[in-house]
């Protein structure tokens, strides 16, 4: 990878630009004041737990992402003692009570703006661009309240393609609607099978943002890895002094 072959930089949502996890526990913290609910840090696991098994069931294509939150919340809302109606019901329950206490509590990650401040002064100036997982609208909304969606020039979504990450077509279809060849193209992003080694395999540079330093125990995946988005600019311009895992 040399910065000057690279066209452009894409870079995830959720746990890359936005604190999800953090946005999602202040949510469910808040549900369960107004529930009575002692145990909010236990509501919180819980949360978490329901959202990575039914986000990955539709990411595997066995339900749509209107599901996979209803799913989430057919497990969820015995919890607070609260009924469980039927889909218009739940939507209506994730629509009025989970989204605008998530939606309160979106920030972006500390490291962003230096980040993208740093890509501008790059002789090359890539284009940059987000490929995401999830509701076009959310996502654009999420950008948008975060101040970051004037900063790229195409967000890309699964619900938009068709398919998710890490399904390599929702890189190649990516670069198509870009219009870049996949070998100029670098994504950024958290999670390592999803979003790394999924690139690479794609064709495109993939570069795992470790922000919890897992890389330990993890198997030799031929990825480089940095530990926060202001070593993007440093391993763009010298590959060698990102480590690979």
């Amino acid at each position: 990878m040399s910065v000057d072959g690279i066209v452009e930089v894409l870079f995830d949502v959720d746990g890359t630009l936005l604190d999800h996890r953090s946005a999602a526990a202040a949510a469910v913290k808040r549900i369960a004041a107004a529930a009575w609910v002692a145990d909010a840090a236990g509501l919180v696991e819980v949360w978490q737990a329901l959202e990575e098994r039914h986000l990955d069931a539709y990411l595997a294509g066995r339900c749509s992402f209107a599901e996979q939150r209803r799913r989430r919340l057919r497990e969820f809302l015995p919890l607070l003692d609260a009924e469980v109606g039927d889909d218009e019901a739940l939507d209506a329950w994730f629509a009025h009570h989970y989204l605008p206490a998530y939606q309160q509590a979106w920030r972006a990650y500390p490291d962003v703006a230096p980040c993208l401040e740093r890509l501008a002064t790059l002789p090359t100036r890539p284009r940059l661009a987000v490929l995401t997982n999830g509701d076009t609208g959310q996502q654009h909304a999420k950008l948008s309240h975060l101040g970051l969606a004037e900063h790229v020039h195409a967000i890309v979504t699964s619900a938009a393609l068709g398919v998710a990450k890490p399904d390599p077509r929702a890189f190649t279809l990516t670069c198509d609607r870009l219009h870049v060849p996949a070998d100029a193209a670098v994504h950024v992003g958290d999670r390592l099978d999803m979003d790394a080694i999924a690139a690479r395999d794609a064709g495109m540079t993939g570069v795992w943002l470790d922000r919890n330093s897992e890389a330990g125990p993890l198997r030799d995946a031929g990825v480089p890895r940095i530990s926060s988005l202001t070593d993007l600019t440093d391993l763009l311009e010298d590959p060698s002094a990102a480590p690979r895992h």
